[in-house]
């Protein structure tokens, strides 16, 4: 989580957060000065589908695909709307709320950088984040080592 709010902070150079889609959804703040606030956590994409197959009966685990309209026609349909609109949802309400947080007197200045493996899925959706960056997590791993040699 500090590496990936290290190279946001790197990359904007402003008050950031980094989505981190992976296991669980991390929302990582970082002020304009470079420092780790903290942030929240969420089930993860995959983590939900799985419980999801697991405790419902008559449902199952579906492709995570964007899916024809947000109003399923049928149960594949209805789950990937569920999943890929819920998701992108659920990080434009967590993002709003630590943008007001963090930036209380202007919280659209915040920056907000995605990764992970389905994060081209879900942010194709938000309304919230900006930028993409695949290599998140090792850019800001870069910059650490830079500054430790």
């Amino acid at each position: 989580r500090i590496v990936n709010t290290r190279a946001a902070h790197e990359l904007v150079g402003w008050p950031a957060i980094a989505v981190d889609f992976g296991t669980s959804t991390n929302f990582d703040v970082v002020s304009a000065k470079g420092e780790f606030l903290g942030g929240a956590l969420a089930p993860g994409v995959e983590i939900s589908v799985d419980a999801l197959a697991d405790r419902a009966a008559q449902l199952r685990k579906v492709e995570l695909v964007e899916p024809r309209s947000p109003i399923g026609k049928n149960t594949v349909e209805a789950l990937q709307s569920g999943i890929l609109y819920g998701f992108a949802g659920q990080v434009d309400g967590l993002v709003r709320r630590l943008s007001a947080a963090l930036v209380p007197e202007d919280p659209g200045s915040v920056h907000v950088i995605a990764t992970g493996g389905l994060a081209p899925l879900a942010i194709a959706h938000s309304e919230t984040v900006h930028r993409y960056e695949p290599a998140l997590t090792l850019i800001g791993l870069r910059l650490i080592f830079e500054r430790n040699t």
